[in-house]
């Protein structure tokens, strides 16, 4: 995260190529927003060789290369897809992962070795009963908080380490406990990841989503308490509308990073409207469309009238139409 107002950001991100690198995840969580399994099988299962090929071809400016979805680190080509990458002068490259299979020194090694610098780690509480809880996985807490220990042995060398934590009714009253406990492992940023209301979050949402409110209240709390700590908070909360966030240091509001990927158009992206940037049909066979994170926002985020009298209208992506369909606008007050 840089400095400057939240608005400035986000206008002046730039975006990112996902790479889908599996069908197969080694945890169960509750949230997960890709519950059809069946669909990322056919999305992720195009991913070979020739295909990774084709994208470092094709996005040769690209400032940051993300392989995600699935659990990266369960595909014995990520290693091999990551040499690609940087042979390739990507600039940086990096993984969305659970971090488990990191605490084998051995092959965190052969994926340095490979080229990978950044590490997204995904951990959802300070103790095992609170992240297995949400993950559903006996051993995963263990294995997580291994991987985490064994980056932070190569941060001096360069390497970045920052996690992701995404918010629940279980974990939002812990949030200063699980951003100590993270930042005394050697994490550099620890985010705060505001659920999206699809998959399995949309089936357990009653269960799991905190409303809006609730979750800045938290977050506001945390972060006047911790800055008596520490002058600047490493934690930022991130995917809430910021109408709801007024308060909040600038500095600790984060954003979803802009990106795209590519998929079958007969799989997740038949039925949106897809942008202009979109283009026609793409990949080495022709066979793929591209689908940027605005394509998903417009298709399953709303706006209302008030929103064009809102400060942050430029800028805010919109809610949830699942989320406005159990707690309505009320919570959303134009800035």
């Amino acid at each position: 995260m840089t400095t400057g107002s939240v608005e400035d950001r986000i206008e002046g991100r730039r975006e990112r190529v996902h790479v889908l690198t599996g069908t197969v995840c080694n945890n169960n969580c509750i949230f997960c927003m890709e519950e059809d399994r069946e669909g990322r099988k056919v999305t992720n299962a195009r991913t070979d060789d020739r295909l990774v090929d084709w994208i470092l071809q094709s996005h040769d400016d690209v400032e940051e290369l993300c392989f995600t979805s699935g659990e990266p680190t369960t595909n014995p080509a990520l290693p091999r897809w990551t040499k690609k990458a940087k042979d390739a002068g990507v600039g940086r490259i990096s993984v969305m992962t659970n971090g488990r299979a990191l605490s084998y020194e051995r092959y965190l090694r052969k994926l340095l070795a490979a080229g990978m610098r950044r590490f997204y780690v995904s951990i959802h509480g300070h103790t095992a009963k609170l992240h297995e809880g949400l993950t559903r996985t006996p051993g995963s807490f263990d294995q997580t908080v291994d991987g985490i220990r064994a980056v932070a042995r190569y941060l001096p060398r360069g390497v970045e380490l920052h996690t992701s934590t995404v918010i629940t009714k279980r974990n939002l009253p812990h949030l200063a406990d699980i951003y100590r406990f993270l930042r005394s492992l050697g994490v550099q940023q620890v985010v705060f990841n505001v659920m999206q209301a699809n998959g399995r979050a949309n089936t357990h949402f009653e269960k799991i989503f905190p409303r809006y409110t609730e979750i800045a209240e938290v977050a506001r709390a945390f972060f006047e308490e911790q800055r008596e700590r520490e002058p600047r908070v490493m934690a930022f909360l991130v995917d809430i509308p910021l109408c709801t966030t007024e308060g909040i240091d600038d500095f600790n509001r984060g954003y979803v990073e802009s990106y795209t990927h590519f998929e079958p158009p007969d799989v997740g992206s038949h039925d949106l409207e897809l942008s202009a940037e979109a283009g026609p049909r793409t990949g080495p066979d022709g066979d793929l469309v591209q689908i940027r994170r605005s394509d998903l926002d417009d298709d399953a985020r709303r706006k209302r009238p008030e929103c064009a009298t809102c400060k942050y209208d430029a800028v805010c992506e919109g809610v949830w139409a699942n989320y406005l369909r159990r707690f309505g606008w009320d919570e959303m007050v134009p800035v």
